[in-house]
């Protein structure tokens, strides 16, 4: 789009759009070649910057918006966090007042984002479908009609959301790729890009297709194969693509294709993304990327295909970036034990295990329970356990002289042990965890890992199925 900032908006707002295109050469592509736009490179990180910016502009536009008025307008939006993210930093620069509904299976770092650039976030539930009240669409609609003189942006319907990618990205692929382009493989969220890009090629290149990446879970790859929703919509952990309805934004059309992706192969492509070019993207860049290795390596003959990356993955980096988040998520599995090997999720022997000596300080236990996120470490003399130490201990110990932190752990830490060998079922856990314990898990002596009651639940889950 790369609008230029005009008035009192900052100048960031001229840096949006005009991203890049480059080819991935890497990757098995079969016969094809395959191109990424790189939309992670706009200024928050996201291809909704484009959005953000063409919605808040065309509502200026229609006098329902005025920069920098006083008192400020309030723009509400219900998101999945990347257009909050370009509503939030067209209304800073602007003057705006921004409160978003965002569903709570949202990446923390988009949270963190919008907050820091001032946003006001309701958070609500994501296990419910549309229609029901806790619905983020249904509440931010609903917020919007109690609070006078509000602007509900409602991107799944604005016409200003698939007009950005018709005036913008849409052109900007055509002339990056020399006018030489076969197919364009695209996820739908709003609906926006999709709809955008299929108006543009319409007009300057009907024979580009367009390939829709769909979530598993999702409703959507039913509506382009046989016109309705064959299944209930299910749910999937990638975050800003897929849906449970058709938005009145998403124009299926010209999309003759669809491939349905899991969440396992959605972040193990992005991931090797990364490794292999060198592009760090996030959660639906792995969807997307997927579904046009897919298509690439079905085909008989060579393409030209594009295919987007559409936010950063370093707001995904405590989810599909971190193995542990992606075990307890069932979405990586190590070889089966059969014991409780299988419920430890930082094991020792293989250095993923957040450990204590007994000289080390007590601050240096407080800091890593803090950065791990751990509430318990053990403490380790060579590869033995000799004590644990837990917040309540940290408590106990400081609470008359926080001095005391720089006291060895040695004299906090509990060195009256209970262990349990990997053997042992799973029922045995129970009574150590009615005691209060963590299960120090130990064979032969040797320390193995830790096991939280959390753990045994995320195990629990997973045997659901």
């Amino acid at each position: 789009m790369g609008a230029t900032a005009t008035g009192t908006a900052g100048a960031v707002l001229g840096l949006i759009g005009h991203t890049p295109l480059m080819e991935l050469t890497r990757l098995e592509r079969g016969p094809c070649r395959l191109f990424v736009k790189l939309e992670n490179q706009n200024p928050t990180g996201s291809i909704k910057d484009r959005v953000g910016l063409s919605m808040i502009e065309a509502a200026e536009r229609a006098g329902r918006l005025r920069p920098h008025s006083d008192p400020p307008c309030t723009i509400i939006e219900a998101t999945a966090g990347n257009t909050g993210l370009g509503l939030a930093l067209v209304a800073a620069q602007k003057g705006y007042r921004l409160l978003l509904v965002i569903p709570d299976k949202m990446a923390q770092e988009k949270i963190l984002h919008l907050r820091a650039l001032g946003a006001q976030i309701r958070l609500t539930r994501s296990d419910v479908p549309r229609g029901h009240p806790e619905h983020y669409q249904q509440l931010a609609a609903r917020l919007a009609a109690e609070m006078p003189g509000s602007y509900y942006v409602d991107q799944f319907a604005n016409p200003a959301n698939p007009l950005a990618h018709e005036t913008g990205t849409g052109p900007e692929i055509w002339e990056q790729c020399g006018h030489d382009l076969d197919a364009i493989v695209v996820g739908v969220g709003s609906g926006g890009t999709l709809t955008g890009l299929s108006r543009y090629f319409a007009r300057v290149a009907p024979n580009v297709e367009m390939v829709l990446a769909d979530p598993c879970g999702s409703i959507l790859a039913d509506v382009v194969e046989s016109g309705e929703s064959l299944t209930p919509a299910g749910s999937w952990l990638v975050e800003g693509i897929g849906e449970d309805f058709v938005p009145p934004a998403c124009d299926l059309s010209r999309v003759r294709r669809a491939y349905r992706i899991p969440d396992a192969e959605s972040f193990q492509s992005a991931r090797e993304l990364l490794v292999r070019e060198g592009i760090l993207g996030g959660s639906s860049s792995g969807t997307l990327l997927a579904a046009a290795l897919r298509y690439c390596r079905e085909q008989s003959a060579p393409r030209r295909v594009v295919t987007l990356v559409p936010d950063s993955g370093n707001k995904y980096l405590n989810k599909m970036y971190n193995d542990y988040w992606l075990f307890d998520q069932g979405l990586i599995e190590r070889p089966r034990q059969g014991n409780l090997l299988d419920l430890i999720v930082r094991r020792y022997q293989e250095g993923g295990a957040v450990t204590l000596s007994p000289q080390d300080s007590l601050m240096l236990a407080y800091r890593r329970m803090r950065l791990f996120d751990v509430s318990q470490i053990p403490v380790m003399q060579g590869d033995r356990v000799v004590g644990i130490v837990d917040e309540s201990d940290l408590l106990m110990h400081l609470h008359a002289d926080p001095a005391r932190l720089s006291d060895p752990v040695s004299t906090a830490m509990v060195s009256t042990l209970e262990t349990i060998a990997p053997d042992a079922p799973v029922a045995a856990l129970l009574p150590i965890f009615q005691r209060g314990h963590v299960a120090i898990v130990a064979e032969h002596g040797r320390f193995v890992g830790l096991i939280t009651r959390v753990d045994l639940i995320n195990y629990l889950r997973k045997q659901r199925g």
